[in-house]
């Protein structure tokens, strides 16, 4: 299941109550657009001749249904009960408070095409989604819980949960899309009788697991795969259905254009009328527009059979038997007791830690259930969902065995926590450690004065180099066996290096530059002045070679001399393009990007050969695919460490300062001042839907180009940048700038045109093209493609079609990964971008540069922006893991046993709920504190910390912790002379977590200490 899960907020004078009816009772469904929305961004949606919406209510595993209409679902969603409008519980009128949870069961765009042309497999469809709505909602009910208490730091089980359903066979561009949606009313009763709010942060986590439940529904119910069978049809490896989903991108490519009519359409009416917001019936009318624009008929007003008609015109216009019947065939499931548990507990775990690299490596109990299940739907059995749950507890389980408890100590904790990692990435955290301990070696800086001299000589007139560089130049051409130099966007690493190199030559020293992609390295050898690769061909040089296991995990070997090389057939004979030596230096730029896999290779080939390792970039730009957090984990341990702070890409000094300020905001506070002074300047565009946010950029590729500007377009997903992309070529189409009469498929069936910005996505040495190298098409040949590098008129390469088809797509705008290293005239970021893509986005133009935001109010567009620069704290070591988890749980609410939190308790109970309370506030407190503690390290970019508020905060916690440890004693003594607790461990009571740093099991040894981290037994 590809559904999300959305926050709809209260907003301004109820904004978001009166938005809920008009998406409930009319217009078109935004669903399917792919871009992060919240409650402003939502269209008047589908159903507009309704009168009711059908509720459900879930009591323990009873549901029963009834309906409501548009004045019971304003009182229901405005947090009331529906039929007397008594208020269920504290009403809270903040615009930030949620109203209702929205959870999309939204099934690959194949299904809605099958329920299209035959009719039994809509009505095995609609089941289907039926029993899948079933399941998510009785889900929801045993899994969720309320908050309650101050702060809600107390965590209650749900008694009662209401749901709303609505139904939906189309999307806004009319195609085909059978979705539907579920609003979770964030008013639930407890098991205590009362009301109170849903924590709707476990309902945003526990959605990995309700998306991996309708993945298992779609391809494991029986009735469904039966259906699909006698139809003549199956499940392929994508989870489309096999035989249409080659009809699925060319329908989807319709929809583009028909979104690019009405982003169009729509800026018109604008236009036309300035100051106001189209209604319901406006944006219908526009609706049909876009839809009916360039085709033979043009109707004005679609009815069901006539709207059915012309898509099954447009698909036997894709496949001319699309529409025909097909025979059945015969589904053979794959039966249960044949199943590699094992295997499929290892999948589990590849999928909860593929999921994890944002947080450090580290994933709750949902993450690894929803990896067992999903692990389990793509085994190809075909089983009632009951009868595959003691498989999926059992890979679970499996599963559990091959992480690192970072909470061990704790006992028991909710299930939304993050606290386990998986065994293979805290080994290679410890590893990589070790093996930069190994390398620590001090030395000396090469001589001031001579960098200064050389400086003089290379670089432009105009041009030198400030205090950080020449400290940075001097460790990188001095005998520190490991240096750090990190410095935000446009610092002048590049031309710092250009005078290292100079000064290694002097020394006889070789100078080897690698960076993570090989497009980095060509654009770091072409600005430095020096041959450049990528790190991984160095790694391949040295016999590194890595895969894939039969679980999907990374692998990585090393090839020993006279070994047959797999990949060539040929005998391993050793490096033979990097002679490495003792005194020489790699440097790796765009270092951030290293992931711990890549780092830990690179240590061991400058441990063979006495090599140093400078790393050059910033942590706070672009992550790694895998794991983050090498350049951090060097850096602890470098001799010689360089922080650069000045820029000198902007033409305009003050937002060359502001920039470092959005780079690592100190505070929300701090990111709020920073988002106001961007919007003081100009540089936040405020939109109030993803089309509108969508045009925006569309419109700002056009008013560079026509200045002959580059323009850099961030989006914050791949499909984003794919919408973006295919809206702009339709434009430049229509303009006459570009002619289909000639084109090529591309990745993921895209069309291109002669005159088309692509990129290219697969390192081809033959073709001489590398992956994420920009490039313009010149020719589109009867067997190639030929392509002009972006920029430079000269650089030709020649591809082949069946290579366009499969590693080349439309590059007009990108994601952060696709930008990172550039530097353009302007950039304008799309929204729900997170830190690194905001920054790194803002940083591109060297003339402009703005961000989209999506708001109703300017406040609303500058909070957005503000919430996008917060980052966590970066975890380098499994200790850092260990206290973000700690820190994690002490922000969740927690289950109280004392029976005076219940209704009716005895007065002289009031002093132990009194303390009880007490240490649950206080629990929240040392979590605080360990994030500030972490904050404060953070600040040092992996380097500890020694200030004197660092010191006072980690004494302050010590002071707390010890405080808590006799609170603790103090009301398990008081319950055992009452006779009501018996054998209670006084660290699970109220504050479990957080004890005395003396009485810390982990020093006990539930995991092994080591001077970066901790690894399980």
């Amino acid at each position: 299941m590809r559904g999300g899960l959305e926050r709809w907020k209260r907003g301004v004078g109820s904004q978001g109550v009166r938005q809920a009816m008009a998406y409930a009772f009319k217009g078109s469904c935004d669903s399917h657009l792919r871009a992060v929305t919240g409650v402003e961004a939502l269209a008047a949606y589908s159903r507009g001749d309704a009168q009711h919406v059908t509720r459900f209510t879930v009591e323990g595993c009873a549901v029963t249904v009834d309906g409501l209409d548009a004045a019971a679902l304003r009182r229901w969603v405005d947090g009331r009960d529906p039929v007397t409008d008594v208020p269920r519980g504290r009403e809270l009128g903040s615009p930030h408070a949620d109203l209702i949870l929205d959870g999309t069961i939204n099934a690959p765009k194949s299904y809605s095409i099958a329920a299209l042309i035959n009719h039994d497999l809509a009505t095995e469809f609609e089941a289907l989604q039926d029993r899948l709505r079933t399941r998510i909602i009785t889900t929801w009910q045993q899994e969720l819980n309320a908050r309650r208490g101050a702060g809600g730091s107390i965590r209650e089980s749900l008694h009662r949960i209401e749901v709303v359903e609505l139904q939906h066979r189309r999307s806004r561009a009319l195609d085909p899309h059978i979705h539907r949606h579920l609003w979770l009313n964030v008013k639930v009763l407890g098991d205590d009788g009362k009301w109170s709010n849903v924590d709707s942060r476990v309902a945003m986590k526990l959605h990995t697991l309700i998306n991996a439940e309708g993945e298992l529904a779609l391809r494991t119910d029986p009735e469904w795969i039966a259906a699909l069978a006698r139809n003549g049809y199956s499940i392929g490896d994508d989870g489309e259905i096999a035989q249409l989903g080659h009809a699925v991108r060319p329908l989807s490519r319709r929809s583009n254009q028909i979104e690019a009519n009405r982003a169009k359409l729509l800026l018109e009416w604008r236009a036309e009328h300035p100051g106001q917001q189209p209604g319901h019936d406006v944006l219908q009318h526009l609706d049909r527009l876009a839809w009916a624009k360039s085709r033979p008929k043009k109707p004005g007003v679609v009815d069901e059979s006539e709207w059915e008609k012309l898509i099954r015109d447009e698909l036997r216009a894709i496949d001319a038997g699309i529409l025909e019947e097909r025979p059945a065939t015969r589904a053979r499931p794959t039966a249960i007791e044949t199943l590699d548990r094992d295997l499929l507990a290892a999948k589990a775990i590849v999928e909860a830690d593929g999921r994890s690299t944002a947080c450090g490596g580290r994933f709750s109990s949902y993450d690894l259930r929803a990896g067992a299940t999903r692990a389990v739907a793509a085994t190809g059995v075909v089983a009632h969902r009951d009868d595959l749950q003691e498989l999926i507890d059992d890979v679970a389980a499996r599963g559990l065995t091959r992480t690192v408890d970072l909470l061990a100590p704790e006992g028991e904790r909710p299930q939304h926590i993050k606290a386990f990692m998986a065994s293979s990435t805290a080994r290679l955290k410890v590893e990589l450690a070790a093996r930069f301990d190994a390398l620590t070696r001090a030395g000396e800086p090469f001589r001031r004065a001579g960098v200064t001299g050389i400086a003089d000589a290379i670089l432009d007139a105009g041009v030198s180099l400030d205090e950080g560089q020449i400290t940075a130049a001097s460790a990188i051409a001095g005998t520190d066996r490991l240096v750090s130099v990190a410095g935000p966007a446009g610092a002048g690493k590049t031309t710092m290096l250009r005078v290292a190199r100079i000064a290694l030559a002097q020394q006889r020293r070789q100078f080897v530059v690698v960076a993570p992609t090989k497009k980095a390295a060509s654009v770091a050898g072409r600005e430095i002045g020096a041959t450049a690769v990528s790190l991984h061909a160095l790694l391949v040089d040295y016999g590194w070679r890595w895969g894939r296991d039969e679980a999907g995990a990374e692998v990585w070997r090393r090839l020993h001399v006279g070994e047959i090389d797999e990949r060539s057939g040929r005998i391993y004979t050793g490096p033979r393009s990097f002679a490495l030596g003792a005194g020489d230096r790699v440097v790796v730029d765009e270092a951030g990007m290293v992931d711990l896999h890549t780092a830990d290779a690179l240590a061991a080939i400058a441990a063979e050969t006495g090599a140093g390792v400078a790393m050059v970039g910033d942590h706070l730009q672009a992550m790694p695919v895998g794991h983050a957090g090498a350049m951090a984990c060097m850096t602890r341990r470098a001799t010689a460490v360089v922080e650069l702070t000045a820029v000198h890409r902007f033409r305009d000094p003050g937002y060359a300062a502001l920039t470092l300020r959005m780079r690592e905001p100190a505070s929300k506070e701090g990111a709020l001042t920073v988002a106001t002074e961007l919007d003081g300047r100009g540089q936040i565009h405020r939109v109030t839907d993803a089309a509108q946010a969508r045009e925006a950029m569309v419109e700002a590729y056009f008013r560079w180009a026509a200045v002959r500007k580059r323009v850099a377009l961030v989006t914050s997903t791949n499909d984003e940048a794919d919408a973006v992309n295919e809206a702009i070529q339709e434009r430049r189409v229509e303009l006459g700038q570009l002619h289909p009469g000639r084109l090529a498929v591309g990745q993921g069936e895209q069309r291109l045109l002669e005159g088309d910005i692509v990129q290219t996505r697969l390192n081809d040495r033959v073709a001489g093209v590398e992956n994420r190298a920009l490039w313009t098409i010149r020719r589109l040949g009867t067997s190639d493609v030929e392509l002009v590098a972006l920029g430079d008129s000269g650089d030709v390469r020649h591809v082949s079609l069946d290579y366009a088809a499969e590693h080349m797509h439309l590059a007009y705008a990108s994601t952060v990964h696709g930008i990172q290293g550039e530097t353009t005239d302007a950039s304008v970021v799309g929204p729900g971008v997170d830190a690194s893509g905001l920054y790194v986005g803002m940083t591109r133009g060297r003339v402009h540069n703005e961000a989209i935001a999506m708001g109703w109010t300017a406040s609303a567009a500058r909070e957005q922006i503000a919430d996008s620069m917060m980052r966590g704290v970066a975890e380098v070591t499994i200790e850092d893991s260990v206290r973000a988890a700690r820190g994690e749980l002490g922000r969740a609410a927690k289950v109280t046993h004392d029976p005076g939190w219940r209704v009716g308790a005895n007065d002289d109970q009031s002093a132990a709920r009194q303390l009880d309370h007490w240490l649950i506030s206080s629990r929240g407190a040392l979590a605080s504190l360990d994030a500030r503690i972490a904050d404060e390290e953070s600040q040092g970019h992996g380097r500890a910390v020694d200030s004197g508020g660092w010191r006072e905060l980690v004494s302050l916690r010590a002071r707390l912790n010890e405080r808590v440890a006799v609170a603790s004693r103090s009301v398990v003594d008081r319950t055992r002379q009452d006779g009501h607790v018996r054998n209670v461990d006084p660290s699970q009571v109220g504050v479990r977590g957080h004890r005395s740093e003396v009485a810390d099991p982990v020093a006990r040894g539930s995991l092994v200490g080591t001077r970066d981290g901790l690894v399980g037994h």
